[in-house]
Parts: C-alpha cells; structure tokens; sequence
C-alpha cells in the first residue's frame, strides 16, 4: 500500500506541476485529499480507514467523469458560412452588424416567439443559437 501514498502523492504533484490542480474546483481538490488521507492511513497499516476514503475519491471522480485522460471533446473551430447567413437571415441582421444591433435584433424576436408568448421552445432556441453564433463570429474577426 506504500505504493499507492507515492502514486498518489506523485500524481498530486503532477497536477501542481503542469496547472491542471489550480482549474480543479473545490470538490475536485477535496476528492483529491481525501484520496491522498486514505492513501497515507493505507500506508500506515491501516487500511481500514485509509481504503475506504480511497475508494470514496475514486468513486466521485469516477461519477464526475474526471479519470484522467477523459476531455470534453473540442468546439469546431470554424463555423460554415452558410450558418453565418442563416443566423444573420433569421435574426434579420446585415452582414456588417456590430453586437448590440445582434443582441436588439435577438431581443425583438425572442419576446414575440418565447414559448411564454405562444411560440414554441425550437424556435427560441434556433434564435438564441443564431444569436451565440453570430456574436462568436463577430469576436472572432
């Protein structure tokens, strides 16, 4: 079981060492220490203690899908200019529309198609998203 305290201990610096601890979160960070106690008390000839707090971590980071090597799969990082001409069609906004004209053009929409007002959640969503892509698109130039 000393072993596994070295692991443990080996992989917390790791994560110190390359930034990755700093954008855990404060569950993360916990998970980790409690793995890093049962790993010591495991060390120490109690395992008892020690292998359920290690399980525990494992379990969570298991469940919170933080195993190492799982990412979130990467935005594209190009959008198609013919979503740019939709988007720009259904908001009803010129090619060379700066933000707050796309951020007035999405409002006026939205409140007459918001499913509050008798329009249906496809359509406001479909707004909502051609509104997102075309301030991305407008930060992105």
């Amino acid at each position: 079981m000393g072993w596994l305290a070295l692991l443990l201990a080996g992989l917390a610096g790791w994560l110190i060492w390359t930034g990755r601890l700093q954008r855990m979160s404060a569950k993360d960070g916990m998970a980790l220490g409690v793995a890093l106690v049962g790993a010591v008390l495991a060390a120490k000839g109690k395992p008892v203690i020690g292998a359920p707090l290690l399980i525990s971590a494992a379990l969570f980071f298991a469940r919170h899908g933080k195993i190492l090597g799982q990412r979130k799969p990467a935005a594209p990082k190009s959008v198609p200019p013919q979503d740019i001409i939709q988007a720009r069609a259904l908001l009803g906004v010129a090619p060379d529309a700066d933000a707050e004209t796309i951020r007035a053009a999405h409002r006026r929409l939205i409140a007459s198609v918001h499913p509050d007002k008798g329009g249906t959640e496809a359509l406001a969503a479909q707004i909502n998203a051609a509104r997102d892509l075309l301030l991305r698109h407008q930060a992105d130039k």
